[in-house]
């Protein structure tokens, strides 16, 4: 079946949008994330839908529209000057949404925020991409008066729903994953091939698109090249000059550091003498850019985990695990559906995977692996003040680490993540990895 994912493209992402149109407020709304993830089409869509008027400025597209923002900055002015710029722009009070779109290129419309969160007449989006990069250049950070929120590209369940599966399909194999009782094996299997498809496509809307009009995966990572290339055309373009190379270095050796067996990010492995000196800013400014995820390691799986993370001792993970997928090359795909591929690359891809999973919830990663100790816990969950570990298969093998940990740190529960079915053992659970999803 062929259709445009534009038509039929739902996001979890709305809800949150939702939220903020229903509450009593005096605050923007500022949704930031990596390019290309959908925000531009997923906040005029909603526009469209929940206002009578709305108007885009887009000053990446328009540059002259940051002229509207280049003197006093009421609110009263900004419509005056939408309205010379945009004749066609109709108000209607109490029913019209105001949204700025990359808006990392006019610093001067991020101070806006605040006058404009403080105008009652109408709602105010914005969005933007290498958020970060332009602090310095703001007169004033508008604190108190933007709502900040973070879009990723589409998660596993949004790439079903794109896939045309049902909801009702999916909350039946949640029921297995509520209970913890064993999968039908036709139903794991076919959930298995949905998952290893996310692995190669990942989430970027345009991909998912290209793989739904097409399901030809020369043509998914043709796109997915493009949009790697766009990146790395975004370092060059935004990046501070002294960062450029560096942060570009830093991006392309993702795919090597999670090859290695010990996949913590070593800077040796972006340049022989690299340290973490010379290069911390270059991974910062690719963090504030929304291309990359930290995943900290922590001196103790206590609560609360932050207070233990360790300065220097971390690993890295693309945003989007298609994204990753397609850094190896087109071959990589073909080895991830035929489950032929093996060696370290595979355990990073399927951590990469996870954290996708796990970051696209808003959760935050952390692993425990103890200096000199071949123990290692992929990650870590918080429920309430408990931490919960999580073990990480690319098959479905022994869990040594997983038990030490248990025996040391008596955790209420414990999760493993496999390529098989579900299986408890005390307060060892044992789950497919697309479960990951249910967390």
């Amino acid at each position: 079946m062929q259709f445009s994912i534009f038509s039929t493209m739902e996001r979890k992402i709305l809800n949150e949008f939702l939220d903020w149109k229903s509450s009593k407020k005096e605050e923007c709304l500022l949704v930031k994330g990596a390019r290309q993830i959908g925000k531009t089409y997923t906040i005029e869509e909603f526009g469209k839908k929940h206002y009578k008027s709305s108007i885009t400025l887009n000053f990446f597209e328009k540059p002259e529209l940051k002229d509207i923002f280049a003197n006093e900055l009421s609110a009263d002015l900004i419509l005056k000057n939408i309205s010379l710029y945009l004749p066609d722009f109709k108000f209607i009070e109490n029913h019209t949404l105001l949204f700025l779109d990359e808006i990392q290129e006019c610093p001067q419309a991020r101070t806006a925020l605040k006058f404009l969160a403080q105008d009652s007449r109408f709602d105010c989006i914005a969005s933007g991409s290498m958020l970060g990069i332009s602090y310095k250049e703001l007169a004033s950070i508008p604190i108190g008066y933007e709502r900040q929120i973070e879009m990723f590209s589409m998660d596993f369940e949004e790439f079903l729903w794109a896939k045309g599966i049902d909801k009702s399909l999916i909350e039946f194999v949640k029921e297995f994953y509520l209970n913890k009782t064993k999968i039908p094996p036709n139903i794991n299997e076919t959930m298995f091939k949905y998952l290893k498809e996310y692995m190669v496509v990942g989430g970027m809307p345009e991909v998912v698109k290209t793989f739904s009009e097409t399901e030809n995966f020369a043509k998914v990572h043709k796109v997915q090249q493009k949009i790697l290339n766009s990146y790395l055309d975004d370092i060059a373009k935004y990046a501070p000059v002294p960062e450029k190379p560096k942060a570009r270095n830093c991006f392309l050796s993702i795919p090597k550091q999670l090859a290695k067996e010990n996949k913590k990010f070593q800077f040796s492995h972006v340049e022989k003498s690299g340290s973490a000196r010379k290069y911390e800013n270059s991974l910062e400014w690719l963090r504030d850019a929304g291309l990359i995820k930290f995943c900290e390691n922590v001196s103790l799986p206590a609560f609360p985990l932050n207070a233990y993370s360790k300065e220097n001792w971390f690993k890295i993970y693309l945003m989007d695990i298609g994204m990753l997928t397609a850094m190896y090359g087109f071959e990589m795909k073909q080895a991830i559906m035929e489950n032929t591929l093996s060696g370290y690359a595979k355990g990073g891809i399927y951590e990469n995977l996870i954290a996708d999973i796990l970051s696209k919830k808003n959760i935050p990663l952390y692993f425990y692996k103890p200096e000199n100790n071949a123990q290692e816990i992929e990650f870590l969950l918080t429920q309430k003040t408990n931490i919960i570990p999580i073990e990480v298969k690319s098959g479905n093998n022994a869990t040594v680490s997983l038990n030490k940990f248990i025996e040391e740190f008596s955790p209420p529960q414990a999760i493993k993540f496999v390529t098989g079915n579900l299986g408890t053992a005390e307060n060892k659970v044992t789950l497919p990895l697309y479960m990951a999803m249910f967390l």
